[in-house]
């Protein structure tokens, strides 16, 4: 069954509260037993929160618009009053449940929302400018822009979501997720505007999507919140292209559990801060991760975004002193290149080395891109480390940078507290005038069981080795 939200008094003109008429179509449509809701062609739909159920598709015809109301207080607030620790957090959801949604459902199987319309968070609504380098909202929570929880055998495909103000597409708890030719147009200046945030959820297929956001465009989560839930488990993400001023593709840092069986293949990262990064700070181990056919530009943003340029960066290291970080293992990546301002940067902890690594055909070419500073690698957040080796030290807030960010001659590869790890193929190429933040090709460091076979590359200039092993 089709039912169409103006037969359920939807005015459609951009300016009155849509969401009681579309709530109402989506009611009867589940009570039927299920069918698609459609929000026509050529028309506004100006809404507040509504209510995914059971067995119904939103859909947005080509050229509707689904905008999000603009007075936070008309949005639905399914978690208000959440307790942890015995102090009240409203609205955190980097660490809890959202909470404010746009888009909600919770224990709605064979729910969708299709397209080819888009559905707007109206961003600026909830944000302000807090520097040249990006906006910010004066409070939390922002909304997230879809908010789907416990929910299996669900499909998000052709729609536009755009100017998100918190996270865009978060499903959590969920089974079998499938997330196709979407396209996300998040502003390039929005904080914490991630674009897919898979968290505790399995099966889940994300392919042929395009993300530009401010924050990460592909998260994989394991947030505290959704602890209930198992780990995020067996995920495919393939035929993606990316944009980010934070990470492209990215697991953690909400990390509190474990991440299992990941492949993402043939995708394409431009113009972002961080390629690939897996970033863990809290209990959750990363196992069974595969990277394969990628191509990676990347430049450095301004030093509010987590990262320093690095196209591939892996690390562990404790949130604080209270929090243990998780375990990095079985990593592998093939066929990968990377045009970058910094190196491939691996950085485990002694004690927890990240172990088993296998890279093969993983070529990286350095050179200068941008005005701000390079020799520079990120471990926010988390514990400070001093520096490591002798020409490293940390650089501190009063010169300009924040603690957690050391400063070293960047080499093409630079790994660290690693067991286990095998460079086949692999080539670095230092390009440019300016090599005067750049050093070895390799550079490893507290590292047992290494391989390298038939490496190429000459460091960027003299004094420095081509290869440091250690």
């Amino acid at each position: 069954m089709i039912y169409h939200v103006q037969n359920f008094g939807a005015k459609a003109d951009g300016v009155t509260n849509d969401a009681p008429a579309i709530q109402a179509a989506i009611d009867t449509c589940s009570a039927a037993g299920g069918g698609r809701v459609v929000l026509e062609s050529g028309k506004t739909y100006y809404a507040s929160s509504i209510v995914l159920k059971t067995g119904v598709d939103l859909h947005l015809e080509r050229g509707s618009l689904l905008r999000a109301h603009a007075d936070i207080d008309t949005y639905i607030h399914p978690n208000e009053g959440q307790q942890d620790d015995g102090v009240e957090h409203i609205g955190t959801p980097v660490t809890l449940k959202p909470s404010y949604a746009f888009i909600y459902a919770k224990d709605a199987d064979n729910i969708a929302i299709s397209g080819p319309g888009t559905i707007d968070g109206n961003a600026y609504a909830f944000v302000k400018r807090v520097s040249p380098y990006y906006v910010t909202g004066d409070f939390y929570p922002r909304p997230t822009l879809v908010y789907v929880e416990h929910c299996n055998h669900i499909s998000f495909t052709d729609v536009v979501m755009q100017n998100a103000p918190f996270w865009t597409l978060h499903p959590a708890g969920c089974d079998d997720v499938l997330i196709s030719q979407i396209r996300i147009l998040n502003d390039l200046d929005v904080a914490n505007s991630d674009g897919i945030d898979p968290d505790h959820s399995t099966n889940v297929r994300i392919l042929g999507c395009h993300v530009t956001c401010a924050d990460d465009c592909i998260c994989l989560k394991s947030s505290a919140g959704n602890m209930e839930y198992g780990p995020t488990k067996n995920v495919i993400i393939s035929n993606c292209t990316l944009i980010s001023t934070s990470a492209a593709l990215k697991i953690g840092t909400e990390g509190t559990g474990n991440f299992e069986n990941v492949i993402v293949d043939n995708c394409i990262i431009s113009g972002s801060n961080r390629g690939i990064s897996i970033q863990i700070r809290d209990g959750g181990n990363v196992k069974n991760v595969s990277f394969s056919n990628i191509i990676i530009e990347t430049r450095r943003f301004a030093d509010c975004w987590w990262g320093c340029a690095e196209p591939i960066t892996i690390s562990t290291h404790d949130r604080d002193q209270h929090t243990k970080s998780g375990h990095i293992s079985n990593i592998r990546f093939s066929n990968i290149t990377c045009d970058s301002e910094n190196g491939v940067f691996f950085s485990g902890s002694v004690g927890n080395e990240i172990e088993d690594v296998w890279m093969e055909k993983v070529q990286v070419t350095m050179r200068a891109k941008t005005k701000w500073q390079r020799g520079l690698y990120d471990l926010r957040p988390g514990l400070n480390r001093g520096g490591s080796g002798s020409d490293s030290t940390t650089v501190s807030a009063a010169e300009g940078l924040c603690a957690g960010i050391e400063k070293m001659p960047s080499p093409g590869f630079f790994l660290r507290d690693v067991k286990g790890v095998t460079l086949r193929d692999c080539r670095v190429r230092f390009e440019g005038d300016d090599m005067s933040d750049f050093g070895e090709a390799l550079r490893t460091e507290r590292c047992t069981e290494v391989s390298v076979e038939n490496f190429r590359g000459k460091a960027a200039r003299p004094g420095f080795a081509d290869q440091v092993i250690g």
